[in-house]
């Protein structure tokens, strides 16, 4: 359920808080995401910027950090298996204001499982997946 957090487990240490991804061009695909999301980007630099959401955060570093962890830890437009997922109220009204911001995979289409989706990619290649769940 977006927007709602649920409690660690008792005993857990570990929260899942954010995805991270590397670019080349962190204020092009800050700006993206700003359009695709309606979120607006927090930047903590001009190689560090974060889109906080109600139950995750996005953030986008630049290509430079990752000197500060090894030089080939990330490697930006290089990842072809991590989608990055948000849930949607309507799938299909999104893809209209989608269509010409992103270059798109796959229309929307219900999965067999049930959920309504639709697949793009952003600036940099990585698979992003709009997405409303089948109704309970």
């Amino acid at each position: 359920m977006a927007g709602v957090r649920f409690p660690a487990p008792k005993g857990s240490t570990v929260q899942f808080v954010s995805v991270r991804v590397i670019t080349h061009d962190v204020a092009r695909l800050a700006g993206f995401y700003e359009k695709a999301t309606g979120l607006a980007a927090r930047w903590r630099s001009e190689q560090f910027a974060e889109l906080v959401g109600p139950s995750c955060t996005l953030a986008i570093g630049s290509a430079e950090t990752m000197t500060l962890f090894g030089a080939a830890a990330a490697v930006p437009e290089s990842n072809r298996t991590t989608i990055l997922e948000f849930r949607v109220k309507d799938v299909d009204r999104e893809y209209a204001r989608l269509a010409d911001l992103a270059e798109i995979v796959q229309e929307p289409s219900t999965m067999p499982w049930g959920n309504r989706s639709l697949l793009f990619r952003d600036p940099d290649g990585n698979l992003v997946n709009y997405f409303t769940p089948s109704a309970p």
